[in-house]
């Protein structure tokens, strides 16, 4: 537990958010996943051979060079560009996850990108369209989450919208370590270390007195470095690690309040959001 494999391994493969709260992922089903991915997929092809129908009555007469460019083009938009294109637009959701209440998000539950989206569509035309979809169904039945190989190389998953996520309960700062925690410098904890630190808190009661004094000391002991100035002496181990937590979740979301107030007003409002 003294090294960060230690507190990573403890930590377990949950999904974390922005300030360091571990959730229990509610990863999509691989038959939710099929479901939305077929959706898609139809509706890709209808595009597809639309636009091959149209182009082949409006160049009737050119060259087959001509053709054959514009038909490479068109496949291009409609399997690599568009659904990257989508899935940016409306952070994670096609319409064949809209239907299915899913999806897709950062490994740290955070909204898409336009690179996440970019690296999963480069990567899904080879596993679905060359590849017929083999290597996605295979590997999202053998990973624990369903990722696919494009989920994997762009670092997202597929979650469920309709199903409720848990959180663990926030560490509470003692009244004693008040004054020297707010004006600490905290610098920004590794996910793995704050989940383990949290799980660890909540978990404590359940351990035997010799593991909990054990993890309690070598988790602070990895905290440290992330904190200066040193706690004062004589707290135990387990009121300063909530204290850290406490403190650094507070201002992790005050700033994701900012981030957010300044999200609303300088981007459009989600179209597929429901508006009061």
């Amino acid at each position: 537990m003294s090294d960060h494999g230690g507190y990573r391994s403890y930590a377990g493969d949950d999904l974390v958010t922005g300030e360091g709260v571990a959730v229990e992922v509610p990863a999509a089903s691989v038959a939710a996943r099929m479901a939305s991915g077929a959706i898609d997929v139809g509706i890709a092809l209808v595009l597809l051979v639309g636009g091959f129908v149209v182009f082949g009555l409006a160049l009737g007469s050119a060259s087959d060079a001509l053709i054959g460019i514009v038909s490479i083009l068109w496949s291009t938009i409609v399997l690599m560009v568009l659904p990257a294109a989508v899935e940016t637009f409306t952070r994670g959701r096609t319409l064949g996850k809209l239907a299915l209440g899913l999806r897709v998000v950062r490994d740290d539950g955070g909204p898409l990108t336009a690179r996440h989206a970019i690296v999963r569509s480069l990567v899904g035309f080879v596993e679905i369209y060359l590849l017929l979809g083999a290597p996605a169904l295979i590997v999202a039945m053998i990973h624990p989450r369903a990722k696919r190989l494009g989920d994997m190389a762009a670092g997202t998953v597929v979650v469920s919208q309709r199903a409720s996520l848990r959180l663990t309960a926030p560490p509470i700062m003692h009244y004693s370590m008040q004054q020297w925690a707010v004006n600490a410098d905290i610098t920004s904890l590794p996910s793995g270390l704050t989940v383990a630190v949290r799980q660890f808190l909540s978990r404590a009661p359940s351990l035997s007195p010799d593991s909990r004094h054990r993890l309690g000391v070598d988790l602070l002991r990895t905290m440290l470095p992330h904190v200066s100035p040193p706690p004062p002496a004589g707290h135990h181990p387990e009121v300063v690690l909530a204290a850290i937590i406490a403190e650094r979740r507070r201002r992790d979301l005050e700033r994701l309040w900012r981030e957010e107030r300044l999200r609303a007003r300088v981007l459009p409002a989600d179209p597929l959001l429901p508006h009061p």
